[in-house]
């Protein structure tokens, strides 16, 4: 049978009538396709087709198993969900933080102010908003030039328009092989090929990147050098150099995606290292929430007017009311003690994921709102994701990360910081509960 299509349609046939249940394995490739009577390149296209279709996962030295679950229309992360407690989405919006913002804002209220923020401004945004943003953007001894800031509506338009700048269509852009799924989605519509680099403990492998560009050449480098999404780390020093000389080497541009480097106040980002090549990329989205935010983009100086120009043509400008809002929050004060807090509201929910998940491999900085779990033998990550909905708690499978289908190890990601103390506590009271067990116990109510 050389038609891959109809061996694929037959097998999903099966999962339909629940004759191939979710979590179910399916049979190593080479024994399929002995027992088929198909070629073995026939059955890797069969299960490739399976998994494009969301009806099967791949999982690295585990195999093939059929779905717990339909994936979502959108990407993981894209919207809230519904769950009761949600382990998802990744902000924090502190009790106390709206009183001070909403307080900062009054002045800017009045009819004669409000009048001026009402004017459209273009990616360069305003003067007073782009030396505010330079201030908030300073760490561990490295401050940015305001001539070369630029406004965008939030982080992921900045990310959005320095892909289109650097990256043209059909082109590849190199990103970690467990990267943050909006940026998967972004490549999609932009059609841009993701290339997924390997990562250790450190990081991003500055090898890898080499090995990969030298095999057919990438375009740039997308990459989460402070607390990674959904890994955590933060690449140290020694790693930060290494890449460094790596990008300089190949002649690469960087766009770094520094949204959670507000928590590690300390840690320099890889745009002081190698500020000729690297597009740093931050936002107000975590400092403050989704809701109200604007996107900064610290660029290298002769690439400017090639990337503002980007978010010109994407659309990708901030309101001026949004610029305006965080010139207050930021020369007021107020939006450092919102930093401080969180950072604070972070380190106790540490506390709490370590008390409640003990004994269980929990990776993550204790300075980040999100942890990676790697599960126990006996779950999958798609079976203990459908079996945690069941309870009403939202997570995230490796697989909505991992840049190559069938490529998603044995994890899950989730995050700490939207649920109040109490509620997230015991969220992973149930959860330590569910992974002690075995998955056929997850079905009884």
């Amino acid at each position: 049978m050389d038609d891959y299509r109809v061996v694929a349609d037959e097998l999903a046939a099966e999962i339909e009538a629940g004759r191939l249940r979710p979590g179910d394995r399916l049979p190593p490739q080479r024994r399929f396709a002995r027992d088929r009577g198909i070629a073995g390149s026939t059955a890797a296209r069969v299960y490739s087709e399976l998994t494009r279709r969301g009806l099967a996962i791949g999982e690295v030295g585990r195999g093939t198993f059929v779905r717990a679950a339909r994936p979502a229309p959108e990407p993981a992360l894209a919207e809230p969900g519904d769950a009761r407690v949600d382990l998802e989405l990744n902000f924090a919006v502190l009790p106390s933080q709206s009183a001070k913002l909403a307080y900062a804002l009054e002045p800017l209220l009045r009819a004669d102010v409000f009048t001026d923020a009402l004017y459209p401004v273009g990616a360069a945004g305003t003067k007073a908003v782009r030396e505010a943003a330079a201030g908030l953007l300073a760490r561990g001894g490295w401050t940015p030039d305001p001539g070369t800031l630029l406004i965008t509506g939030n982080g992921r338009q900045g990310i959005a328009a320095a892909v289109s700048a650097f990256v043209p269509m059909g082109e590849r852009l190199a990103v970690e092989a467990l990267t943050y799924p909006v940026v998967k989605a972004m490549a999609l519509r932009l059609g841009v090929e993701l290339v997924p680099i390997a990562t250790d403990a450190d990081g991003l492998v500055p090898a890898a990147l080499a090995a990969a560009h030298a095999a057919a050449p990438v375009r740039a480098l997308y990459v989460q050098p402070t607390l990674h999404n959904p890994l955590g780390p933060t690449m140290p020093a020694a790693r930060r150099a290494e890449l460094a000389d790596t990008v300089r080497r190949l002649d690469l541009p960087v766009i770094e995606d520094g949204i959670y480097t507000f928590l590690r106040p300390d840690t320099a980002p890889l745009a002081a290292l190698v500020p000729e090549r690297t597009v740093f990329v931050d936002s107000l989205s975590k400092r403050v929430a989704p809701g109200l935010t604007a996107g900064f983009l610290v660029t290298p100086a002769q690439w400017t007017s090639r990337l503002a120009a980007a978010v010109r043509s994407g659309g990708w400008s901030a309101s001026r009311f949004a610029m305006e809002a965080a010139t207050r929050w930021i020369a007021g004060g107020v939006l450092a003690e919102v930093e401080d807090a969180k950072r604070a509201d972070a380190a106790k929910r540490a506390k709490i994921v370590d008390e409640r998940l003990a004994g269980f491999r929990v990776l993550g900085d204790p300075a980040a709102y999100h942890r990676w779990w790697e599960l126990p033998e006996q779950w999958r990550a798609e079976t203990f994701v459908a079996a945690a909905a069941r309870r009403g708690i939202a997570l995230s499978p490796a697989a909505a990360f991992a840049v190559l289908p069938g490529h998603a190890p044995n994890a899950v990601r989730f995050a700490v910081s939207a649920p109040p103390e109490e509620t997230l506590a015991a969220a992973l009271d149930v959860l330590a509960g569910l992974a002690a067990g075995a998955p056929e116990d997850s079905l009884v109510e």
